[in-house]
């Protein structure tokens, strides 16, 4: 049998490949912008709109390349959603109503934050102090609990009343600084 000879010629490694054609190869700046790109979708993730906002904007002013069309549209759902949590409310009440809903579905942290916006736009905001005490308890922060409903109490004696027939206090219960609170004269 005959041999033919094969040219040894070296193989070319091509580069990684993707819808869209070739990924530039050690492209440190593509990958610089795709990692504030990730860091500012986590922060829009977790809630934190003012924070992903400025992220998005600055990466739009570095040039964000083929991202800057994304990163104006969450940019500007970023925008949206800071103006939507930036309630204006007719009264403390209704201002109340608003923290208490927040606190059932569970959003704790917001719930606190506009608690404490209501007991600094009105410090004698018992009711406030008792929706502080209550996040408190369903969060497991008994001495905060304590510290909250006392000073509710303090400041409005029918809370005591109120506190005693409240299912949010289960949990504290079995304290007996929290049966102190509530039935001092026995």
């Amino acid at each position: 049998m005959a041999q033919t000879k094969t040219a040894n010629i070296p193989a070319t490694k091509r580069g990684p490949r993707t819808l869209a054609g070739t990924v530039p190869a050690n492209d440190n700046a593509r990958a610089q912008i795709v990692a504030q790109y990730e860091a500012a979708l986590r922060l829009m993730q977790e809630s934190k709109y003012d924070k992903a906002h400025a992220a998005f904007e600055k990466m739009l002013a570095a040039g964000a390349g083929e991202l800057s069309e994304r990163a104006r549209m969450y940019s500007n759902a970023c925008l949206l959603q800071t103006n939507k949590v930036k309630n204006s409310f007719a009264n403390l009440e209704e201002h109340y109503d608003y923290a208490v809903s927040l606190l059932n579905d569970g959003n704790y942290e917001d719930a606190r934050e506009q608690f404490t916006l209501i007991l600094k736009a009105n410090d004698k905001a018992d009711y406030a102090l008792y929706g502080l005490a209550v996040l408190s308890s369903m969060t497991g922060d008994a001495q905060r609990c304590l510290e909250h409903l006392t000073e509710a109490i303090r400041q409005n004696p029918q809370n005591r009343i109120q506190a005693r027939s409240d299912s949010d206090f289960q949990d504290m219960a079995d304290d007996p600084r929290f049966t102190e609170l509530l039935y001092p004269e026995v």
